[in-house]
């Protein structure tokens, strides 16, 4: 499973190619509902975000996928998922924190996204949005009650078609460089990196403090 989930990351660009040709049309869903899910499932943090917009940008620019369609189903994914798990916290409440629901949710990363709230308020669902993980706890934690449905309305469309643009057109410009194309690999391992740079940083910081 684990090398399965390993390949299909380091391996985007093969893999979405085979997609297309197996699927066609169909894969605009199949998008849709990656995207769809790493961003409204507070349980798959998991799933390829930025890789898989930047992989999308790419194809968009080779003619194998329109550039378009792929911006506005992967804009509205991301919105809708956000949207989904604002409802889901909202459901749910603050006994999420409470350690009896540990097994359920990863207790860490919900503390961490209420820092990130104390500290950057509600310009946290657009910053979220360019890192993994807090990107699919914050919407959750905003819904339990750091942020009232109208407001998130707001960050939530500037962030997720903020994110969506930026990487997609990242890699509709520079994902078929003769340089990128012949280092995908190194490139996807880049993309990943940077993407948690920031919680490395802030991982570190804590340490110094404590």
């Amino acid at each position: 499973m684990i090398n399965t989930l390993l390949d299909l990351f380091l391996h985007l660009d093969k893999n979405m190619g085979a997609v297309i040709q197996s699927y066609g049309m169909w894969t605009y869903l199949i998008l849709f509902l990656i995207v769809f899910a790493e961003t409204g499932f507070v349980i798959t943090p998991f799933l390829p975000g930025d890789s898989l917009l930047f992989v999308a940008g790419a194809f968009a620019a080779s003619g194998s996928l329109s550039l378009q369609v792929v911006v506005i189903i992967l804009g509205a994914a991301a919105i809708i998922g956000d949207t989904l798990n604002y409802q889901i916290g909202h459901f749910v409440g603050p006994s999420v924190f409470k350690k009896d629901n540990a097994r359920f949710l990863n207790q860490e990363h919900l503390k961490q996204t209420e820092q990130f709230y104390l500290k950057h308020g509600g310009k946290t669902i657009i910053i979220a949005r360019f890192i993994p993980v807090i990107r699919t706890f914050a919407p959750f934690v905003a819904g339990i009650g750091a942020m009232s449905y109208w407001r998130f309305l707001a960050y939530n469309l500037i962030g997720g078609l903020g994110w969506v643009i930026t990487v997609v057109f990242g890699g509709y410009f520079f994902g078929n460089l003769p340089i990128v194309r012949n280092n995908f690999t190194l490139v996807i391992f880049a993309i990943i990196f940077i993407s948690i740079l920031p919680g490395i940083i802030g991982f570190a910081r804590r340490n110094d403090k404590a």
